[in-house]
């Protein structure tokens, strides 16, 4: 049987998604908690690999086991694996479900929705400290949100695509560049069917420098045109970062 499982964690105290030998990772952390539940050496794809210190609140894996497991006594035994070993709840299962065969988590996504927040105020969050990036100079959200507009769209994000990225092609499709504020949280959400690595991050990043009017708006079309790293702004810290929501095709 193949499973589909939704998950939420903190990723604050993991080295991302991907198995590390020595080190504590999410994969690795929920490999060894469906090993204990059910006794199988079962593979985990996920939708995406979230980087060191970036969260999810919906990220989504799938499983497949030989034993036939009801998806709701799968959730509560991963839960009750994942407690027991972290000692904390920063890993959890929100939704197990049964998919065809077919169904592949990375490979049958069709939409992808990242939020990145910024907490824009002088005193630093602290309660929250591990789940926002601090700003401390005012933002200027028009500048952001007229920068933002040139990533809509099919373009060549060479600029923005990390050293390590394995995608064949630096082309994407932004759908939605969203730049909201509350009080003093800036809330940002971009959608896409797919993301090279750290492509959000480097565009989150580079819109600061808008933002802090270090830069003009049009600055970032020019960036996105000079197809160059070097030529766009820095990456934007992970822990401002969610995995928000991942879109399948009906089955």
């Amino acid at each position: 049987m193949r499973y589909k499982a939704l998950l939420e964690y903190d990723g604050t105290h993991y080295v991302g998604w991907q198995a590390q030998p020595g080190f504590l990772s999410l994969e690795g952390t929920l490999t060894k908690a469906l090993h204990a539940l059910t006794q199988e050496a079962a593979q985990i794809f996920a939708a995406g690999r979230t980087d060191a210190g970036v969260h999810a609140l919906g990220q989504v894996c799938h499983f497949t086991l030989s034993k036939n497991m009801s998806p709701h006594v799968i959730k509560d035994g991963l839960n009750a694996h994942l407690r027991n070993t972290l000692k904390r709840v920063d890993f959890g299962v929100l939704h197990v479900e049964e998919v065809p065969d077919s169904f592949h988590a990375r490979f049958s996504a069709v939409h992808r929705l990242y939020r990145y927040r910024i907490l824009n105020r002088r005193t630093p969050p602290i309660l929250d400290r591990d789940r926002y990036c601090h700003v401390i100079q005012p933002l200027d959200l028009d500048a952001m949100s007229q920068g933002a507009a040139h990533f809509i769209g099919h373009h060549d994000f060479s600029s923005f695509r990390g050293h390590n990225c394995q995608s064949p092609s630096p082309f994407k499709t932004l759908d939605r560049f969203d730049i909201n504020r509350s009080g003093d949280v800036i809330d940002i959400q971009i959608a896409s069917r797919s993301f090279l690595h750290h492509q959000v991050r480097n565009m989150v990043g580079t819109l600061l420098l808008v933002g802090l009017q270090k830069w003009n708006p049009h600055q970032i079309k020019s960036a996105l045109e000079a197809k160059d790293r070097t030529k766009a702004g820095p990456s934007a810290p992970p822990y401002g970062l969610y995995l928000e929501k991942i879109t399948y095709p009906p089955q």
